[in-house]
C-alpha cells in the first residue's frame, strides 16, 4: 500500500493574524512579503533583518536566523509514531506545502491519503486541502481525522463525497486497523471510531458509524521519535476540563483524560536517553492541571534535569511557592491565556479566571527565571471599548515579557461562541472567510483593528518590559543566544522600535534619525552591528 500522510499547521489569514506574515509589519524591515527592502530614513539606507549580525568572539553570525525547519510538530509526530509502530511505509507531507504549493510529494499514485485536520479550523481551509488532493490524486482513498473532522464528521461526509473515511477521536487503534481492512486483513465494520462514507450525496449519502471508544492515555505507549531530537513535543492529556467559548477543543474530545506524573517523568527520561532530548514542549491546552499532578511533578522533575515549556492558566500561578516549583523543576517558558483584563469580557468568554488572577500571575512571574508569553483578545463578542481599555492600560503600564495581541476572528467556525450570536447580535459578513469583517453589540472589526494598532504603538514606546510577538515566529529565539533573558528582551524591544520609528513618526524625520542612532548605539553594546552592503545589494 502506498500511503501519503498530510499533516501540519493550518493556513494563516493575514488580516486575522498578529504574527509575522500579517499586515502589521508592512513598511518595516521585518516585512517578509516585501519584494524590495524598505528604505529606512533614520539610517539613510535600505534595510532588511538580514543586515543585522552579532559577534561571538571573532565570529560574525546573523541575528535573525530562520526558524528551524526540523522542529517537530506534535500531531505529525504522533501519526508517524502510529504508522511506524505498525510497520507501515509512508510519506509525511507537510500541510504548509499544501497551502503554499512550494513543492510536491514524492509519492506517485498513492492508494490512501490521510489528512489531519487538527489545525484546520474552517471550511475554507478544509476545502482547499480536499481540492489539492483531488487535483493530484483523484483515485486515492481519502481518510480524514483530527479536531475539525471530529466536530463535523457527518456534515463533511455529506458535503464532500470524495471523503471515504473519517476517524473520530483517538486514532492509535483505529487507523492501523483501517489500513489493514483496506488490504483485506481486517473487518471494516470492527474498526473502532470510524465513519464510513457510502453511496449517494448530500443528505442522501449513506453514512455508517462504528463503535466509539477512548484509549487510556496513561497506559497506552507514548509516541516514539526517530533519531536525535533535542526538542520533543509532548501531549500529557486529551480533552480539556474547561469550556472557554472561543475554543472548540473540549468538544472535539469530550472525555478529559490525563497521564500521571510517573508516566510523564518516565516518558521524558526515555526521550532524553533515546533521542538526546533536552527540552520538552508540553502542547496541552493547560499542562498545569490537575493541581495534585502538578505538585507531584514539582517533586519528581528537579532530579530529571530536563527543561520544559507548557501552556497554563493564570489562576494556577497564585503563590510564590508555585513559581519556585516551576523554577526548581526546570520550567523555562509558560504560555498564558490572559485574554482580557475586563471581568466582563472574561465572563463572556466563560474563562473562569478573573482580571485580578491575571494581574497576580504577571506580578509573580515578572521577576522570576521563568519566561512567559501572554495572549490577549480585542473585540470578543460582547466586549465594548470601555472593557478593552482595561486590557490596554494593563499592557501599557503593568505587563512584562512577551505578549500576543489578536483581533477577535471567527477563524474557527466550530467555536461555542456561535451559540451566543443572537445574545450579542454577532454578525459575520462572510462565514467562509476567516478575514471577514464582523460586528456585535460592543464593537466592530474596524474599531478592534484601530485599537490593535493603538495598543501596539503605545506599548512599543511606553513600556520597556513588554515586547509584542509579531515578527518573532519566523526566527530562532533567543536572537542573541550568548546573552541572558533580559538582554534578549532589550534587544527585541530595540529592534521593534528601530523598525517602527519611520512608521510611527513619519512626520518627524529629525526625531527618527536621532532615535535610530540611539537604538543602533545601544544594540552595539549588545554586540550587534549592521553590515555595510550598498543599497543595490540590499535591494536585490
Amino acid at each position: 500500500m502506498k500511503l501519503l500522510l498530510l499533516s501540519g499547521l493550518g493556513p494563516v489569514w493575514p488580516a486575522a493574524s498578529s504574527f509575522w506574515d500579517s499586515d502589521t509589519l508592512s513598511n518595516t524591515f521585518f516585512d517578509l512579503k516585501a519584494k524590495v527592502a524598505p528604505y529606512h530614513p533614520g539610517l539613510d539606507r535600505r534595510l532588511t533583518a538580514q543586515n543585522f549580525h552579532y559577534r561571538v568572539g571573532n565570529e560574525s553570525r546573523p541575528v535573525f536566523r530562520p526558524r528551524l525547519q526540523g522542529e517537530p510538530h506534535l500531531t505529525s509526530e504522533t501519526l508517524c509514531s502510529i504508522l511506524d509502530g505498525c510497520g507501515r511505509d509512508y510519506e509525511m507531507f507537510r500541510l504548509e506545502d499544501v497551502w503554499y504549493e512550494k513543492c510536491e510529494p514524492q509519492t506517485t499514485n498513492p492508494d490512501v491519503i490521510a489528512l489531519s485536520t487538527t489545525f484546520i479550523c474552517n471550511r475554507k481551509a478544509f476545502n482547499a486541502a480536499i481540492e489539492w488532493i483531488r487535483a493530484r490524486f483523484p483515485n486515492a482513498k481519502v481518510v480524514v481525522g483530527g479536531q475539525y473532522s471530529n466536530l463535523k464528521y457527518m456534515r463533511l461526509m455529506r458535503e464532500f463525497p470524495g471523503i471515504d473515511f473519517i476517524v473520530r477521536g483517538d486514532a492509535e487503534i483505529a487507523f492501523p486497523m483501517l489500513l489493514d481492512a483496506l488490504e483485506g486483513k481486517a473487518d471494516l465494520g470492527k474498526v473502532p471510531n470510524l465513519v464510513i462514507g457510502g453511496p449517494g450525496s448530500g443528505e442522501e449519502r449513506q453514512v455508517t458509524l462504528t463503535e466509539f471508544g477512548y484509549i487510556n492515555v496513561d497506559q497506552h505507549p507514548s509516541p516514539r521519535f526517530r533519531g536525535h531530537r533535542p526538542i520533543i513535543p509532548y501531549e500529557s492529556m486529551r480533552g480539556c476540563p474547561f469550556t472557554c467559548k472561543f475554543c472548540s477543543f473540549p468538544f472535539a474530545s469530550p472525555e478529559w483524560r490525563y497521564k500521571s506524573a510517573d508516566k510523564i517523568c518516565h516518558d521524558w527520561a526515555s526521550y532524553a536517553e533515546a533521542n538526546g532530548a533536552s527540552l520538552i514542549r508540553a502542547m496541552d491546552s493547560t499542562f498545569t492541571v490537575p493541581p495534585k499532578r502538578l505538585r507531584e511533578l514539582f517533586e519528581k522533575l528537579p532530579s530529571l534535569g530536563i527543561r520544559w515549556e507548557a501552556y497554563t492558566r493564570a489562576n494556577v500561578i497564585n503563590t510564590p511557592d508555585v513559581v519556585s516549583g516551576l523554577e526548581a523543576s526546570h520550567c523555562t517558558t509558560l504560555s498564558i491565556g490572559f485574554e482580557s483584563m475586563s471581568n466582563n469580557s472574561l465572563k463572556y468568554m466563560n474563562k473562569k479566571v478573573t482580571a485580578e488572577q491575571n494581574r497576580r500571575a504577571n506580578e509573580l512571574l515578572a521577576d522570576s527565571a521563568v519566561d512567559f508569553r501572554g495572549s490577549f483578545i480585542i473585540g470578543y463578542p460582547g466586549e465594548n471599548v470601555e472593557d478593552y481599555e482595561m486590557t490596554q492600560r494593563f499592557l501599557v503600564n503593568e505587563y512584562a515579557r512577551h505578549f500576543m495581541l489578536s483581533v477577535f476572528s471567527l477563524t474557527d467556525e466550530t467555536m461555542p461562541v456561535w451559540n451566543d450570536a443572537e445574545l450579542y447580535k454577532l454578525e459575520v459578513f462572510d462565514k467562509n472567510d476567516p478575514d471577514s469583517d464582523w460586528r456585535h453589540i460592543g464593537m466592530d472589526t474596524s474599531t478592534a483593528r484601530a485599537l490593535h494598532r493603538r495598543t501596539l504603538r503605545e506599548v512599543r514606546w511606553k513600556n520597556d518590559r513588554a515586547v509584542a510577538v509579531m515578527w518573532q515566529l519566523a526566527y530562532q529565539l533567543p536572537i542573541l543566544p550568548a546573552l541572558g533573558l533580559r538582554e534578549n528582551y532589550r534587544a527585541e524591544k530595540l529592534f521593534e522600535r528601530l523598525a517602527f520609528a519611520p512608521v510611527d513618526f513619519a512626520d518627524d524625520p529629525a526625531r527618527v534619525r536621532a532615535m535610530s542612532e540611539s537604538f543602533i548605539q545601544e544594540l552595539g553594546q549588545l554586540g550587534v552591528f549592521l553590515t555595510s552592503e550598498p543599497l543595490q545589494a540590499v535591494a536585490s
